[in-house]
């Protein structure tokens, strides 16, 4: 393929007509993965040259979507298809023209094509034992492999020992079963010992040396069964990240925990593969993750034994116990050099004594011996021969040990700033935090922090898991909460409380905004001193900071909660419910407005309550629970009414109406939809009542009234063009083209139907682009162009079967009667 868009001197600038003739011509003959990553490729180029600038790096393009430098260089390579969703993200941000969006991924859909025909009957994908996807074909059409997920996290480099331990964990993953013998095989192995005593190095470490077992892949959570903050990781979260890790189309994932399980189990049925469950609780934290297939195998952490597991399930324990002094040993000579220590072995054993052999207080220990090369160990050593007790002992069952004096260490030995900033990392609700939230939290200057951070995790009292990223062990967050307690007097402790809510608030409402521009804003209180929210400024960017962020602000809810912070949990949990709808996560979703509520209740905040009962109608109706969220609706609305808040109501009527369209109760739909309409028009809320028009017109088209519903489309279209809501507009083009299509009015619905789907791809809303193409496969069928249908129901299919969607089944069925005709 050529190495430009158009031979020289063909266009005057890249939007010119020769160039959108040239880029179909290139899009046309793109058939590989190559080329396609060529396309992109060229694209980069071209926005650097009409920017005047250098390409933009992999850093900055990661900066801007908050996918990692590594996942960018391979779609630019060639070695990845991008998703559906990330290919239209990355070719806007390089500037293509929405002509060229539509050509680029009409190609990027023709390669992704091709590559499942060539990926038919291959050995790869009998190995791996891929069945057709729910919803799939029943003959005729093979698909290609699942995902390899490698999600373990890095083995540490100075492991040492556990000769032993790495015996017994082999032994159980050798056992399997043998013809006649009734032994039955080892699907789950227990790795328990007390906290800090290695349990996550030991696992990590032995779990990479037996990759090699599992070619299908091996998955990884952190459960944070003992989060100093509460923030458990529930079966439902982790469940759902295994599905997304397997890329499991977020359309595709059940509402219930149940039905999650079961798919999950399903996927994984026939594979090799390794599932590392670290730091859980007890047993009826993981009890739904375990795979239940003789060729998979879960191996779990924790701090307790997980009796239950070995009794119930079969699992084979393997307890963690401390170092061997000649282990320690080993450790510390890794670390600092076994010259160092035989020159002083006196005080060496010493130092494992004090440190109890205890593998996180040994590493803490070195981190600070050798930042101090010159320090004699016997002086460490009299340091914590004189320390005193800062922490609780570790609750291991059988062994008390002691490592707050091994914290102290390095906490004294921060400079004034960074121990300031680890202090305060007591007050953030976790389970991490990035650069601009830190420094918000500190109220310091963002151009400061990096450098703190960085100090940090040198001293190794954080760890940077990701680029930009810090977490703590759940002791080392313990430990800076009893720091800021000590040091820090209750009203700073309140005001960095305050900080870090008002930088995720405030943040948070800007992209909610973005992510639903007709949505009226939450009165925020103006942000305290110090608080520098991060500035989203578009689409892409809202979705990949909501992306990065929501298990934080999740917590933060929580965490607002708790410390009588009641307006911030409320609109908190306000700016997550388009995000995690669109996600899918309605447990998540339910969690935050049950604690918005309480905190609305407690503060006596009324517009906090009535948003959190429509907030949590919502969900309510998503989850199945129809009756609780009708309730809560009407609770919602006698608020709003209280409050004189007429769009406030006008919101809550038209959420109600969708509910009662989906129950199939048109006519108490519409009667919603109405009242919506008449408040918003009467706040003069032009992108509220087109909304409602829209509404409307749709209820009316379903009662088979289409003359009253033309009217309302009509008027809901001419305000939209009004209020840039390009989703809007093309719903109101479906919607129309609906209509023509009941009113036999074929071509005027098919060139409806054209506009919605054009505007669909603008945003990306690829489920609902596929719904319209269904539909005017229908109306071009209904003109007589037989060739036209087929060829808009297989795209249909093909964005349904991308997205897992059982609605592919049904136009599935569409495309073999017509075959039939």
């Amino acid at each position: 393929m050529s190495d430009q868009w158009v031979p020289s001197g063909t266009r005057q600038t890249s939007h010119g007509s020769s160039g959108a003739f040239e880029l179909a011509r290139a899009g046309a003959e793109a058939q590989t993965l190559a080329e396609l990553a060529g396309l992109l490729r060229q694209l980069r180029r071209r926005e650097a040259r009409q920017q005047g600038e250098t390409l933009l790096t992999y850093r900055q393009l990661a900066a801007k979507t908050g996918w990692s430098r590594g996942i960018i260089g391979e779609y630019f390579s060639g070695n990845i298809l991008p998703p559906p969703e990330r290919f239209d993200a990355l070719i806007r941000l390089l500037g293509a023209t929405p002509a060229e969006q539509g050509v680029l991924a009409t190609a990027r859909d023709r390669v992704e094509e091709r590559r499942r025909h060539l990926t038919r009957d291959h050995p790869t994908t009998r190995r791996v034992g891929v069945r057709p996807r729910a919803g799939g074909p029943r003959t005729g059409t093979a698909f290609p492999p699942l995902p390899v997920p490698r999600q373990l996290p890095p083995a540490l480099p100075g492991f040492v020992g556990r000769a032993t331990h790495l015996a017994r964990l082999d032994a159980g993953c050798a056992v399997s079963p043998v013809p006649g013998d009734d032994v039955a095989p080892v699907t789950v192995l227990t790795v328990s010992g007390t906290a800090g005593v290695g349990k996550t190095t030991l696992a990590v470490n032995w779990a990479h040396r037996v990759a090699d077992r599992f070619p299908d892949g091996q998955l990884y959570v952190d459960l944070r069964g003992f989060d100093s903050t509460g923030t458990v990781v529930t079966a439902v979260e982790a469940v759902r990240g295994f599905l997304e890790a397997l890329e499991v189309p977020p359309e595709r994932i059940p509402t219930h925990l149940p039905a999650q399980v079961g798919l999950y189990r399903s996927l994984l049925a026939g594979r090799r593969m390794l599932v590392l469950l670290d730091n859980a609780r007890d047993a009826e934290q993981v009890r739904p993750l375990l795979v239940g297939s003789a060729s998979c195998l879960v191996l779990v952490t924790s701090r307790n034994r997980l009796a239950g597991l070995v009794a119930t399930e079969g699992a084979r324990p393997v307890g963690v116990d401390l170092l061997s002094t000649a282990e320690a040993w080993q450790l510390l000579a890794r670390r600092l050099g076994a010259n160092r220590l035989a020159a002083e072995p006196e005080a060496v054993d010493e130092i494992i004594e004090r440190c109890a052999r205890l593998p996180l207080a040994l590493a803490v220990l070195a981190a600070r011996a050798a930042e101090n090369p010159a320090f004699p160990l016997a002086t460490l050593a009299a340091e914590l021969r004189a320390s005193p007790r800062l922490l609780d002992s570790f609750d291991g069952g059988d062994t008390s040990t002691d490592v707050q004096a091994v914290f102290s260490w390095s906490y004294r030995g921060l400079t004034p700033s960074a121990a300031r900033l680890f202090r305060l990392l007591g007050c953030h609700p976790g389970p991490d935090i990035g650069v601009a939230a830190a420094a918000s939290l500190a109220g310091l200057p963002r151009a400061d922090v990096p450098r703190l951070l960085a100090e940090l995790a040198h001293a190794h009292l954080i760890t940077e898991h990701a680029p930009g990223r810090y977490g703590a062990h759940d002791l080392l967050r313990a430990y800076a909460a009893e720091q800021v307690e000590r040091l820090e007097p209750a009203e700073s402790r309140r005001a960095a409380i305050r900080r870090g809510l008002d930088h995720y608030l405030h943040t948070a409402h800007a992209a909610a905004l973005l992510l639903q521009p007709g949505r009226d804003p939450v009165t925020l209180a103006t942000a305290a001193p110090g608080v520098l929210p991060e500035e989203i400024t578009d689409l892409g960017q809202a979705l990949a900071w909501f992306g990065v962020e929501y298990p934080v602000l999740l917590a933060a809810v929580a965490h607002a909660t708790r410390a009588g912070f009641d307006g911030h949990a409320w609109q908190l949990a306000w700016t997550l419910v388009d995000f995690l709808q669109r996600r899918g996560r309605w447990p998540d979703l339910a969690v935050a407005q049950h604690n918005a509520l309480t905190g609305a209740q407690r503060a006596g905040d009324r517009p906090g309550q009535a948003n959190a009962h429509r907030d949590l109608a919502r969900v309510q109706y998503r989850l199945g629970r129809v009756d609780e969220a009708a309730r809560n609706y009407r609770q919602a609305l006698a608020f709003f009414a209280e409050l004189g808040d007429h769009t406030g109501q006008a919101r809550t009527h038209r959420a109600f109406g969708a509910m009662l369209d989906g129950l199939g109760r048109h006519a108490e739909s519409l009667e919603q939809s109405e009242r919506a309409l008449a408040l918003y028009r009467a706040a003069g809320h032009v992108a509220g009542e087109a909304s409602a028009r829209n509404a409307v017109g749709w209820a009316h088209a379903q009662l088979g009234q289409y003359e009253p519903a033309l009217g309302h489309c009509r008027e809901a279209l001419r305000l939209l063009r009004t209020t840039g809501d390009r989703h809007g507009e093309a719903n109101t083009w479906d919607s129309l083209g609906f209509i023509h299509a009941r009113l036999d009015e074929h071509r005027a619905a098919i060139r409806c139907f054209q506009r919605a789907i054009g505007l669909y791809r603008r945003v990306s809303d690829r489920f609902d682009e596929a719904d319209t193409l269904s539909r005017l496969g229908e109306s071009r069928q209904a003109v007589g162009d037989a060739a036209g249908a087929a060829r808009s129901w297989r795209r249909a299919v093909g964005i349904l079967d991308d997205l897992g969607h059982p609605a592919a089944e049904r136009v599935r069925d569409l495309l073999a009667r017509a075959d039939r005709r």
